[in-house]
């Protein structure tokens, strides 16, 4: 079957956070036989800032930030099976989604992958009149990377037909362990962009510590931070590419993974770099939120920490040798039970439920 897939992009992770789940999911169902186009609006400097060229599972169509070209590759949604807009684009959302929906064809599947789902629900609280509302009506499925049963919950209140979590996981072919880089040395590392609603619990949680354990070294990477006044004992690195992940994961004694707002707070949403690092084999240091223990043992597999306190204690306390023993535990849970070819299982079985009708003969 071909995919139709409409997203922010999949070549490049500047400031897309969704760039590793699209890869992952995306090259794991072509691998089960789907036909995979996918659609990205050159925005944002993304192009400029690519982490990997074209794959050979999937391919690329670069359209420019114009409603001329929106339209025309909205039209080519009438070519595939599976028609996907996802959440957060990044140029003309809206209009985007009505335009696939109009060229889909009739007996095409329809989805919108939600990779924000906590923001998206936001706004449609916030705005009745959203055209997601009426939207939501027409499309056949909805599928997050995650939420959990709550955000299931408020997609069929809000009229969905079917809402499935999909959620992060580890593509071990690109995210798995590798010699330390002197680069990325230091006590506790942390990966984010500067965001709204992550700002601060990122102070709460990475840079209040720091400033409260000089003995340390604390590493900061992401886009936006450079006119943030940190701690003498924290570094800026900048953006850090996709393939630097796995050094920056394995190099520092832990790595801290700390959630936005909205993730934390409706719980069931770990982020990709749960799992990268998990997937590199790095002690990892989550904030605290609900459901964590479905993807790690907290103790045994990951550490979570309630708030600043609770991370500054951590890292007090933390030996070299327990830091690689949570990271190994990790690491073999990942491969076990998290890889993206499991979580593209679960999509195929969904989306061939919406193809496949049992015959008298089957049945029988």
């Amino acid at each position: 079957m071909k995919i139709a897939f409409y997203g922010s992009s999949l070549l490049s992770s500047y400031w897309n956070g969704a760039a590793t789940y699209y890869r992952g999911l995306l090259k794991a169902l072509s691998q089960l036989g789907y036909e995979i186009t996918f659609y990205e609006p050159d925005v944002y400097d993304r192009q400029k800032n690519r982490d990997i060229e074209a794959p050979d599972w999937c391919h690329v169509v670069i359209y420019e930030a114009t409603p001329h070209a929106l339209m025309q590759v909205a039209a080519s949604a009438g070519e595939a099976d599976i028609v996907v807009k996802a959440s957060g684009v990044g140029f003309e959302d809206e209009a985007l989604l009505r335009a696939v929906l109009d060229h889909a064809r009739s007996d095409a599947l329809t989805v919108f992958w939600d990779v924000d789902a906590p923001a998206t629900l936001g706004q449609l609280r916030d705005e009745p009149d959203h055209p997601l509302h009426r939207a939501l009506r027409e499309i056949d499925l909805v599928l997050t990377y995650g939420g959990g049963d709550p955000v299931v919950w408020a997609y069929r209140a809000l009229g969905a037909a079917e809402c499935v979590p999909i959620y992060n996981a580890l593509d071990p072919e690109t995210h798995h362990p590798v010699a330390k880089d002197g680069r990325f040395a230091c006590d506790l590392a942390f990966l984010g962009n500067r965001l709204p609603d992550r700002e601060a619990r990122v102070e709460a949680f990475f840079l209040d510590p720091a400033s409260r354990s000089r003995d340390q070294c604390f590493l900061l990477g992401g886009s936006g931070w450079g006119d943030k006044q940190l701690p003498a004992n924290v570094a800026w690195l900048g953006h850090v590419g996709t393939r630097d992940h796995n050094a920056f994961n394995v190099t520092s004694k832990a790595v801290l993974n700390i959630s936005r707002d909205s993730m934390a707070a409706n719980g069931f949403s770990p982020a990709t770099r749960v799992f990268e690092a998990a997937g590199a084999g790095a002690c990892l240091i989550t904030d605290a939120w609900l459901g964590v223990e479905l993807f790690l043992v907290p103790g045994e597999e990951i550490l979570v920490a309630r708030d600043g306190d609770d991370v500054a204690e951590i890292m007090r306390t933390l030996t070299p040798r327990r830091a690689k023993a949570i990271g190994a535990a990790a690491l073999r849970r990942v491969l076990a039970e998290h890889t993206y070819a499991l979580r593209a299982a679960v999509a195929d079985a969904v989306f061939r439920r919406h193809f496949e009708r049992p015959t008298v003969e089957a049945a029988e």
